[in-house]
């Protein structure tokens, strides 16, 4: 039963194989597109320039769409590039074929000018495209759609607000300008504003294509001719702005509200390393993102390592008002110049703390009490002087105290020598913040100005 039914088929297919070719009226079922073919191939050197006369330059014109950018990082883009030459050997009467004016034939059948592109850094992803136009006045054209890689020169210095301008040479390999001529297929301002098939939704923006025709020589003997297209493009910059630029001016924001924890507790130095710590993972993060090249850096490179020296400098300070005002037993009275500067000639919108009041009353009480202890009395006890001799208990009452009340002067002068320092620190902490506020506004200021004009331009 399975030959039988294998059989059927067999017998079925040859019906119709048989059926579709001999139900036709002849043997080919466009027989004119046969003739023409078989005209233009008799006696055709497709290695031979197509020109009669060999003083005739051949003349080449070329035409370029961006389709859309692909990587910058290596330039790979998808083009569409169209050539057209007159092959004067390909030329026929539409009269004497049915008035066809134009077919197509096998690139690999007609003769191809060596039109290359110079950048060309890889081999070129494009699919294979065999045939080209050729029209009955001998006008050939060859639509060939690219994806090219290409060495392209990277200015990465205004990233992410950065435009690149790159660029593509098309010559002949081999010909002399004598034998193959370059031109436009159309006007320059029509090709630099074709922006019809450019895919817009990627990271890149096409901003024009400026096309510029030379004629260069190597050896001062034979002159070749090239036409070089410069594709200008510009980046996108909000996926950088949201994903970099942001989260580095949220952390240099907190930054700056750390300074209103109090200088006297620990809290500020613990927030600021975290700060510090945070934003060194944040660069980790980011520097896969940056571009790298070997002759340069990029401005927003430089934003972060400052914004890193700016949480360091901020991360000092803030050690060195707590390190000022931390209160020790030891610690030495404050100088009479750091007074006259900081707290007598600092200009600042502080009032002084109440502290200083306590300090000079205290003072003052003090050397009441020292100068009435050295005239024996016992003012702070209540008591008259003596102008008896005392019992030696009561020498010994006395002797205690005198310690006890000379361990509350050094304290209570301890205690003022402290409050000194905090006020000395609390001065010279917003001093400093105001200073360093100052900075990271007008660095922020000149590097918003510079990213706007580069946007705007």
């Amino acid at each position: 039963v399975t030959m039988r039914v294998a059989s059927a088929w067999t017998a079925l297919l040859f019906l119709l194989i048989q059926g579709k070719v001999g139900g036709s009226p002849g043997r080919f079922a466009n027989a004119t597109l046969v003739r023409l073919s078989e005209f233009l191939s008799a006696g055709y050197k497709k290695g031979v320039r197509p020109v009669k006369d060999w003083r005739t330059s051949t003349i080449v014109a070329i035409d370029l769409m961006v389709y859309s950018i692909l990587n910058v990082v290596s330039h790979d883009a998808q083009r569409l590039n169209t050539t057209s030459w007159k092959d004067e050997f390909l030329v026929w009467d539409p009269e004497d074929f049915d008035e066809v004016k134009q077919v197509s034939l096998p690139t690999a059948n007609v003769w191809v000018p060596d039109i290359l592109i110079n950048e060309f850094v890889d081999v070129g992803k494009s699919p294979d495209i065999p045939y080209v136009y050729v029209t009955h006045d001998g006008l050939v054209r060859n639509y060939k759609p690219i994806q090219v890689v290409t060495a392209c020169t990277l200015n990465i210095y205004n990233f992410p607000f950065d435009v690149q301008k790159c660029s593509l040479t098309f010559q002949s390999w081999l010909h002399t300008i004598d034998d193959i001529n370059i031109t436009l297929m159309r006007s320059p301002e029509e090709l630099s504003e074709d922006k019809s098939v450019f895919m817009n939704q990627g990271e890149w923006e096409l901003l024009h294509i400026l096309s510029n025709y030379k004629i260069f020589s190597v050896d001062n003997d034979d002159y070749y001719a090239e036409m070089k297209f410069h594709v200008v493009i510009r980046r996108r910059p909000l996926f950088y702005t949201v994903n970099l630029l942001l989260p580095s001016i949220f952390l240099m924001v907190m930054d700056i509200v750390g300074f209103y924890l109090p200088p006297d507790s620990g809290e500020r130095v613990s927030f600021k390393i975290t700060l510090l710590l945070g934003y060194s993972v944040f660069l980790i993060i980011v520097s896969d993102t940056l571009p790298a090249t070997a002759i340069g850096t990029p401005l927003i490179g430089v934003y972060f390592v400052v914004c890193m020296a700016l949480l360091v400098i901020s991360l000092t300070e803030t050690v060195l008002i707590v390190r000022l005002v931390h209160k020790q037993d030891l610690q030495p009275p404050v100088p009479h110049w750091v007074k006259y500067l900081v707290l007598e000639r600092a200009d600042l919108s502080l009032s002084k703390p109440a502290a200083q009041c306590t300090l000079h009353h205290t003072c003052e009480i003090g050397q009441r009490l020292s100068h009435h202890d050295r005239e024996g009395g016992l003012l702070g006890l209540g008591l008259p002087p003596s102008r008896e001799p005392t019992p030696p208990v009561m020498d010994n009452i006395l002797q205690e105290v005198t310690a006890i009340r000379h361990f509350l002067e050094k304290r209570d002068k301890c205690r003022e020598v402290a409050k000194e320092w905090l006020q000395v620190g609390y001065v010279l902490d917003v001093l400093l913040f105001r200073v360093y506020l100052v900075a990271v506004v007008a660095y922020s200021i000149t590097l918003g100005t510079l990213w706007s004009v580069w946007q705007v331009a």
